[in-house]
């Protein structure tokens, strides 16, 4: 990881400078979020996800969304002078994924990322995008949780009473999931984004990672879910500091390759978290409403195709 113009602690964590909080990313109190949707590389289907995310985002009013779509491969056309431009945007959407063999992004913006984050920038991390990276140490303490294999870091799990545990390393299994199924989403506490939702709610053909892994550090679990095949309840979404910024990882939003109308993205529930947290994640008042659709504990909601 760059460390260039910032301290790190005994435990490895950025800490911003006086100098990089001057340079933190203006958050304006009006006006629409600058979101940079990050693609170019999955084993998901990285276009048809972006343009949901559009179809969702665009028609509220309260974005304005670009796209950096990275070259296919390292040695593409235009991959060593590839920058997504993270300074001018308040929040990232980030669904890259190199688990299949795509390339890690260049190091000039691996920095940049770093410094975008550590100096108050925001991410949202949608599904798979907790596959990526793994050799990257700072990306890693971004997510918090990934899709690792079982000796990688301790996993985390909400134990019955509702509390956030901890699986050591090496024990238990390497990440994975089971079939898409509705799930029934449980609220741990009251984050800003989940003001004014039910405590529990049904979401639609969720795949639900069990022992995701990584440093775990610095993160609260907000909602999970019972995994049927180990009847144990996994995060759902969870949060991570790191600097000055905030990070949210969510498991909604798998798009996988054939998927010609994926239900997740259009369960009431997910389109409503996707925008209050983009809010949160740019240092907002989370103003969006609970619409009068939205699941209960006993049913989804899903909207029609978005178009």
């Amino acid at each position: 990881m760059s460390t260039r113009g910032f301290q790190i602690d005994r435990r490895g964590f950025v800490l911003a400078t006086l100098a990089s909080l001057a340079a933190r990313p203006a958050l304006a109190a009006a006006g629409p979020i600058r979101v940079l949707i990050i693609d170019g590389v999955s084993n998901h289907d990285w276009r048809l996800t972006t343009r949901l995310l559009r179809a969702i985002l665009e028609p509220t009013g309260l974005f304005d969304v670009t796209v950096s779509t990275s070259p296919p491969t390292a040695a593409a056309p235009g991959w060593d002078g590839w920058r997504p431009g993270f300074g001018n945007a308040d929040v990232i959407l980030q669904t890259y994924n190199d688990i299949w063999g795509g390339p890690a992004w260049p190091e000039p913006v691996k920095s940049q990322f770093e410094a975008f984050v550590a100096r108050g920038g925001g991410v949202f991390f949608l599904h798979s995008a907790n596959n990526a990276f793994p050799d990257w140490p700072a990306y890693n303490e971004m997510i918090g949780l990934g899709w690792r294999e079982k000796d990688f870091g301790p996993a985390v799990y909400v134990d019955e009473e509702g509390r956030q545990a901890v699986i050591p390393a090496g024990t238990g299994d390497a990440t994975g999931h089971g079939p898409r199924y509705d799930a029934l989403v449980r609220r741990t506490g009251d984050h800003p984004v989940h003001a004014g939702l039910p405590r529990a709610w049904m979401t639609a053909d969720v795949e639900l990672y069990r022992y995701a892994r990584g440093p775990a550090r610095n993160l609260e679990v907000l909602t999970y879910a019972r995994e049927p095949e180990t009847q144990m309840n996994w995060p759902m979404e969870w949060t991570v500091n790191y600097g000055q910024g905030r990070c949210y990882v969510a498991n909604y939003g798998h798009v996988w390759n054939g998927d010609a109308d994926p239900v997740t993205l259009r369960s009431v529930d997910v389109q409503t978290i996707l925008i209050r947290a983009l809010q949160w994640l740019a240092g907002r008042e989370v103003t969006w409403p609970v619409p009068d659709d939205f699941p209960t504990a006993e049913a989804v909601s899903v909207r029609p195709a978005l178009r």
